[in-house]
């Protein structure tokens, strides 16, 4: 029997021995094509037998998306797609379940450190740290510093109870947050904690004085904050987001950031990114940064560590470790 084929769509950077491990087991193969339409022309040669994928979402600057036509031009030998990142809209997953394909991604290993970049951006942002040392930088003390709030009391609103979701409330409530929260399902009450489930989304709107998302992109998130919802917050609310960009209708945002009626932003991720919207980076009430949210040595290593693990378990027990959600029941 012939050593199973493993197709690298990036590199490994921290996790070598268990990249070593997955050696012991399978053919380890780096992409060489230099674009899409040579990528496909290799799927019908060089990666023909390819059994499994690790996958990076720096790949997608040469190979692109994950779509229909990707998927259809996969060879029959592929049975698995090991993401690496806990964020899968990259990935159009009905079109791989058709094919038999199964896709994971590292949902449990970014939690703690999207989590603590998460409440960075509410602290920050209610603060106005950003602008504050903005000025600083520019030997200029607390010039034109709007005074910031404090957290205590304050209604924090997040949209998107999953993992990342529950550890920022853990992170929020010891500072005096109440928190409240919208999600597909509620909570179980051993997992509700301190928080208030609402079941109408345009409750945290009303209610919440910071408003916190952790949705992932879906044709139903898609411009989740809009101009209608923003016209339903308190003046002075804090929109925060370390989820996925368009989320967030920017143009929209930043019209209710100019106007006063947003009392300031905290931001991982951005519609458009790598490009920002110039009136929020010209803005001083926003703090940004460049999804920065897993961008520490522990926890790539740790996201590498389980797409590696997806993958020797899809070759030595025929299932991946962490299926996406939507293939749930279906392998």
């Amino acid at each position: 029997m012939s050593t199973p084929k493993v197709l690298f769509l990036g590199t490994v950077f921290y996790a070598t021995e268990e990249k070593a491990k997955l050696a012991e087991i399978a053919d380890l193969v780096d992409l060489e094509s230099r674009s899409r339409e040579e990528f496909f022309q290799d799927l019908k040669g060089k990666y023909s037998d390819v059994v499994g994928i690790y996958r990076t979402v720096s790949s997608t600057k040469t190979i692109g998306l994950f779509d229909e036509e990707l998927a259809n031009a996969l060879p029959d030998s592929v049975k698995y797609i090991s993401h690496h990142g806990a964020g899968y809209d990259q990935i159009d997953v009905p079109f791989f379940t058709a094919r038999g394909i199964q896709v994971s991604n590292t949902p449990g290993a970014v939690t703690n450190a999207t989590a603590d970049t998460h409440f960075f951006l509410i602290l920050g942002a209610l603060r106005n740290y950003a602008h504050g040392a903005y000025q600083l930088k520019q030997k200029q003390w607390l010039k034109d510093v709007e005074i910031g709030h404090s957290p205590e009391g304050k209604i924090l609103g997040i949209v998107g109870m999953g993992g990342i979701g529950q550890a920022l409330r853990d992170r929020a409530i010891p500072f005096g947050f109440k928190v409240i929260y919208y999600n597909r399902r509620r909570l179980a009450s051993e997992l509700e904690k301190d928080s208030e489930y609402v079941d109408n989304i345009d409750e945290i709107f009303t209610q919440s004085d910071v408003i916190a998302l952790n949705v992932p992109l879906t044709k139903d998130t898609y411009h989740l904050v809009n101009k209608e919802r923003l016209a339903k917050t308190k003046p002075g609310v804090i929109i925060t987001n370390s989820a996925r960009g368009p989320v967030i209708d920017e143009e929209a945002l930043v019209e209710a950031l100019d106007s006063g009626h947003v009392g300031g932003v905290g931001l991982d991720v951005f519609e458009h990114e790598p490009e920002v919207h110039p009136r929020l980076l010209d803005n001083p009430r926003t703090l940004l940064l460049p999804h920065m949210g897993t961008y520490a040595i522990e926890t790539r290593k740790n996201m590498e560590n389980l797409v590696l693990q997806n993958l020797e378990s899809g070759l030595t027990t025929g299932k991946l470790l962490t299926l996406v959600p939507e293939q749930k029941g279906k392998f």
